[in-house]
C-alpha cells in the first residue's frame, strides 16, 4: 500500500484508469473489470469529468456516471476516487465558477458526498492561477472534495501552486498526474524532483504508451489493428522503442509476467502510482501484476539503460 502526498489516503500502488469506462468497454464491461480489480485488492480509481467525450453519441460524464453506478451497485469499502476538471464541454478552464460547478457535476454523476481527489487536469492560462488555487481550497473547506491535486502541470506552475496555497493557507495538492512511461521520460528533468521535493506523489498517466509497452506493437504500421489508440502506440516502434521492449521481454520472461506488468513495475520502482486501465477482464491479472511484482536494481538499471534516449 502506498500513501499519497503528505494525505491520510493509504491506496493499492496501482490506479485505474477509468477513460475507457464508456468508450471501450460499455456498462457491463466496466463492471466486470472493476469488479476483478478491486477483487485483486484494487481502491484506488481514476477518471474525470471529460471522459469520454470524444467517442462518438457522448458528451462527457459517461465515465463518472458508469464508476457511479457500480459504487452504488457494490458499495466498495475503502475505494478511492479521483476525478477531474476543467476539460468537460460545459465547464472549460479552472475559474472558481467552471471548478465549483464541475465539482458539484461530479458528485452528482459519482453518487458520492466527497471527492477524494480532485485535478485540476490541465493548466488555465486565462485564470489566475490564485483564482483556481482558491477555489479549490474553497471546496476542501466545504467538504466537497478531500484534497486538490494537479494534472499536467509544469514544475514551474507546480511550485507556484504549493507556495500560493500556503500563502492563502488552504489545501495543497497531494499528488500530479503527468505523462511518464519507459518511452515518455521528460519529467524526470523537472516535474519529478519539483513533486518530490514538495512531498506530492507522481500518479503518472499513459504508463503503457497507448499500448505499446504491452507488446503488442512492433511495427509503426498500425493497419489491422482493431484498438482506437493503435496508432498512437504504433508510432512508438521506432529502433530506440523496440530496444525498450526487448529489455522489457527479458524482464518480464525472469518473472514470468506479461511486458506490461514490468513497464508499470518499472514506474512503482520510480517511487511513482501508475494509472492503467483495461477493456477486458484478462488484461486486469497484468495491472494487478504490476502493482506486485519488485524489480531488481539490476532490472531497474538495464530498462533505464535501454530507455534512456526518451528522457529527452
Amino acid at each position: 500500500m502506498t500513501v499519497l502526498g503528505t494525505s491520510d489516503l493509504t491506496v493499492f500502488p496501482l490506479s485505474f484508469g477509468g477513460n475507457v469506462f464508456g468508450w471501450t468497454a460499455d456498462r457491463d464491461t466496466s463492471f466486470a473489470v472493476l469488479d476483478a480489480f478491486a477483487a485483486a485488492g484494487g481502491d484506488f480509481v481514476d477518471t474525470a469529468d471529460v471522459y469520454s467525450a470524444w467517442a462518438p453519441g457522448n458528451s462527457g460524464g459517461e465515465s463518472e456516471t458508469i464508476l457511479g453506478e457500480w459504487i452504488a451497485a457494490r458499495r466498495p469499502s475503502g475505494v478511492v476516487i479521483a476525478t477531474k476538471v476543467s476539460k468537460h464541454p460545459e465547464f472549460p478552464g479552472l475559474s472558481a465558477a467552471n471548478v465549483r460547478a464541475g465539482a458539484e457535476a461530479s458528485l452528482t454523476r459519482l453518487g458520492v458526498d466527497t471527492i477524494d481527489v480532485y485535478y485540476a487536469h490541465a493548466e488555465d492560462d486565462e485564470t489566475p492561477l490564485e483564482e483556481t488555487v482558491a477555489a479549490f481550497g474553497a471546496l476542501a473547506s466545504d467538504g466537497l472534495i478531500r484534497y486538490p491535486a494537479i494534472s499536467n502541470f509544469s514544475a514551474e506552475n507546480t511550485r507556484e501552486w504549493v507556495r500560493l496555497a500556503r500563502e492563502q493557507g488552504v489545501a495543497e495538492p497531494i499528488v500530479t498526474q503527468p505523462r511518464y512511461n519507459l518511452v515518455d521520460r521528460a519529467i524526470e528533468r523537472d516535474v519529478k524532483p519539483v513533486a518530490e521535493e514538495l512531498g506530492l506523489t507522481v500518479v503518472p498517466y499513459s504508463a503503457l504508451a497507448s499500448g505499446f509497452l504491452t507488446g503488442k506493437y512492433r511495427s509503426t504500421d498500425a493497419s489491422g489493428q482493431s484498438s482506437p489508440r493503435a496508432g498512437s502506440a504504433a508510432a512508438y516502434a521506432t529502433p530506440e522503442g523496440l530496444a525498450v521492449l526487448s529489455a522489457l521481454d527479458d524482464v518480464a520472461a525472469a518473472h514470468d509476467v506479461a511486458p506490461a506488468s514490468v513497464a508499470l513495475a518499472w514506474l512503482r520502482a520510480k517511487g511513482t502510482v501508475p494509472i492503467a486501465s483495461a477493456s477486458r477482464v484478462d488484461q486486469v491479472d497484468a495491472l494487478i501484476a504490476g502493482a506486485t511484482i519488485d524489480l531488481a536494481a539490476d532490472e531497474v538499471a538495464a530498462l533505464d539503460a535501454a530507455s534512456a534516449p526518451f528522457v529527452d
